[in-house]
């Protein structure tokens, strides 16, 4: 009976590692879930591989632990692909930026948010499905005046920009036609500085091809771009998601640290990073952690420092 319920479970953990693998068979929306989750499917690939071979001793599961273990190897290099080097020492003018989905239902919230928001200390903030923050507008433009949403460049309520500073230049982009005006795109100067500010809010991976050509189209305006940028908001997808890989890549973005979980909330710290800043040069990023509290959101919301080199 020990034998038949270890064979069955090993079917079982060969089919998880699959699922856990599937980007090295196809790249295709389809799998695209597991994309962002092959760390956890490796750990816990490799744990259960362990159970298995203490209860039955065989090469096959010898085999999974060691299938495990690569797919959880390679997530976590690819993890730090796009980490920075140490930045200690660089000189230059620094910068705050927060990028927070506060969840569009969240509207019992909305008030602390805001007041949060205002006493933040940022010098710009990116906020996805800003519904619940439009009736205290007022109150964030005494710390904020200048503002992208909720009918300042677009009609919609989704994607906002707050800044202590003018925000030239600034505009919404469609990306796709599911949804429309998630790119928001703008510059601000600060101290003779001028800084390229992107945020977006990507769809789902999983609804046919729209993450991944979404992100193609705003590689293209990004890439138009000159000097420091600053990219963020909510991707849906974790940083190791192949799409993901190629948007980082093609253009040349980096991060602070090991990035922090946001999603979902109720698994904390052993959770998935689905929102992300990133930078380019000559913006380094010096620090990311996740904010404290969802405030009632189903994510954590990030905070980054930068130093904008001239």
């Amino acid at each position: 009976m020990k034998t038949r319920l270890t064979c069955i479970f090993s079917v079982l953990l060969t089919l998880f590692l699959f699922a856990g693998s599937l980007r090295y068979v196809r790249d295709h929306w389809l799998f695209s879930f597991t994309y962002s989750f092959q760390l956890h499917i490796g750990i816990v690939g490799a744990l259960a591989a362990i159970v298995l071979f203490a209860a039955l001793r065989s090469r096959y599961l010898l085999f999974l632990f060691v299938w495990a273990i690569a797919i959880t190897a390679h997530a976590a290099v690819l993890r730090y692909e796009f980490v920075a080097p140490a930045s200690e020492n660089v000189a230059g003018q620094p910068f705050k930026l927060i990028s927070f989905n506060v969840l569009g239902e969240n509207y019992r919230n909305g008030k602390s948010i805001a007041e949060f928001l205002s006493n933040s200390g940022a010098d710009v903030i990116y906020v996805m499905e800003g519904r619940p923050l439009a009736p205290y507008l007022s109150r964030i433009a005494k710390t904020y005046p200048y503002r992208m949403g909720c009918r300042v460049d677009t009609e919609t309520c989704d994607l906002l920009v707050f800044s202590k500073y003018p925000l030239e230049g600034a505009k919404f982009i469609t990306l796709s036609d599911l949804r429309r005006d998630r790119m928001a795109v703008a510059r601000v100067t600060v101290q003779d500085t001028t800084i390229n500010l992107v945020a977006l809010h990507v769809t789902k991976p999983y609804y046919d091809d729209y993450h991944e050509e979404e992100l193609f189209a705003a590689s293209r305006i990004i890439r138009a771009l000159k000097g420091p940028l600053i990219v963020g908001g909510d991707f849906n997808s974790s940083s190791i998601a192949p799409d993901m890989l190629r948007f980082q890549r093609v253009n040349k973005l980096h991060v602070a640290n090991f990035e922090p979980a946001t999603w979902p909330i109720e698994a904390g710290k052993f959770g998935i990073p689905i929102d992300h800043i990133y930078a380019r040069a000559p913006a380094t990023m010096t620090s990311l952690k996740r904010l404290s509290d969802a405030m009632g959101s189903n994510h954590f919301g990030l905070e980054a420092e930068f130093i904008i080199q001239k």
